[in-house]
């Protein structure tokens, strides 16, 4: 990486996995084989951390899925004592549609003291906009964020068209489109999604390993500088790496500083 450009931003990182030590090596290659792609890291929180480190990283918006209802209280906590041990960790807990108490569950997330709630549908096979995801909605709506996966050319459970259906129908909520708003489906997201509502954020993760950097520059644009996160998705890419593809989209000094972390302090900490 230049060195000119290097250090130079404070950085934000808006969408970073982690799990419990004796899971993180399974966990990281099922995540890599759901998505047929081989894994960089290991979603342990010592390794998001030394990669993390590698480009001055700051804070971590830190998550993970409940893939059945079951896991729902110990991923929440999990998640809660790292937040403890890691004053950089940003974190969101997590429910699941199909969960037989969302009041609880949401009550958890809040007596834990994270931030929103993380909602991965492709993994725990739900429509995105389904009523039984509207309930969960309806409960956040207007105090806790939703970070959502969007997207995926092989299922239809968080296509843009449901993220704009959430975006429309929770106007008080407040919503972080993983993905550049629909992993694979790009084209989709940017006929559906860009600057179309005003609680929608969008990150940047799993998305500038798959385009050329003018490619992901003009959908940036699409979206607007000021509503985009920075996102490396850890385990998934390696945070160097990232980093010179995010700086290969060729933005402003002032652009780079909005989407690297001031975006992130507006959205989430009102800053």
């Amino acid at each position: 990486m230049n060195p000119e450009i290097f250090g130079k931003y404070e950085i934000f990182d808006a969408h970073a996995h982690i799990f419990p030590e004796k899971i993180a090596e399974n966990a990281t290659l099922n995540i890599g084989s759901f998505y047929d792609i081989p894994m960089t890291g290991c979603g342990m929180s010592s390794k998001l951390i030394q990669s993390g480190n590698r480009i001055g990283v700051s804070k971590y918006l830190v998550c993970s899925t409940a893939t059945a209802p079951h896991q729902i209280s110990n991923i929440n906590s999990f998640i809660a004592s790292e937040c403890t041990v890691h004053s950089e960790y940003y974190g969101f807990g997590t429910t699941h549609a199909d969960s037989d108490d969302l009041e609880g569950d949401i009550a958890q997330i809040k007596a834990l003291g994270l931030h929103g709630v993380k909602l991965h549908p492709d993994f725990q096979k739900f429509n995105a906009d389904s009523p039984e995801a509207f309930r969960i909605y309806e409960m956040i709506e207007g105090e806790l964020p939703l970070m959502i996966h969007c997207g995926d050319n092989r299922y239809d459970y968080s296509s843009p068209a449901r993220i704009a259906n959430i975006c429309r129908n929770f106007p008080k909520l407040k919503i972080q489109a993983a993905h550049l708003g629909g992993y694979r489906c790009w084209e989709q997201a940017a006929d559906l999604l860009p600057r179309r509502f005003e609680n929608l954020r969008i990150d940047i993760s799993s998305s500038l390993p798959f385009m050329p950097p003018q490619k992901a520059a003009e959908l940036i644009r699409l979206y607007g500088v000021e509503n985009t996160l920075y996102g490396c998705d850890y385990p998934m890419w390696d945070h160097t790496e990232e980093l010179e593809r995010f700086f290969a989209c060729g933005f402003s000094e002032e652009e780079n500083r909005l989407i690297l972390s001031e975006n992130f302090k507006r959205f989430y900490l009102n800053e």
